[in-house]
């Protein structure tokens, strides 16, 4: 078992606490679009994602401690966790996250 650190509580905790909750920085169409968007484009947006072989922005949740999502970046091949941060953050770049490695 693994710990991740939960930016709101601040504290590492074991990792049955949370709930993954797929790709970070998705950004949902308005409403007005939507009634605009192909099928296609539709199904593009609701279900393709990517699949990183390495560092990879992800969306978590506390469930069963402050009840928070957040974000973390995570290697997929090591399952190591980088770093996490507070949701409405923009994606670090890659020298933030070269500095959390340190």
């Amino acid at each position: 078992m693994f710990e991740i650190h939960c930016p709101y509580c601040d504290e590492k905790r074991p990792e049955i606490e949370f709930a993954y909750a797929g790709e970070a920085h998705i950004v949902r169409p308005n409403a007005q679009d939507q009634g605009e968007m192909s099928d296609a484009d539709w199904s593009q947006y609701m279900f393709i994602r990517d699949n990183v072989r390495g560092e990879h922005c992800e969306r978590w949740w506390h469930q069963h401690g402050c009840n928070m999502f957040f974000n973390a970046v995570r290697h997929t091949v090591t399952d190591k966790f980088v770093m996490t941060y507070k949701m409405g953050k923009s994606r670090p770049t890659a020298k933030q996250i070269a500095d959390a490695k340190k």
